[in-house]
């Protein structure tokens, strides 16, 4: 039971910020080659309803 809780709580808070990050930077890649597209988009948009840019820390200096 614990063990369970233990594995969402990593897929959570190590696998999907990874997932949006690798999406978006795909989007750019794809972009920065061939110019915005539906694929590249379609990434952009996926990454950003995994984690929001806003949700993004900075520093305080």
């Amino acid at each position: 039971m614990i063990q369970k809780r233990i594995v969402q709580w990593a897929l959570m808070a190590i696998a999907v910020p990874v997932a949006a990050a690798g999406a978006r930077r795909l989007s750019r890649t794809i972009e920065a080659r061939r110019g915005p597209s539906g694929v590249s988009r379609l990434l952009a948009k996926g990454a950003d309803r995994l984690r929001p840019q806003k949700a993004k820390r900075h520093a305080f200096w």
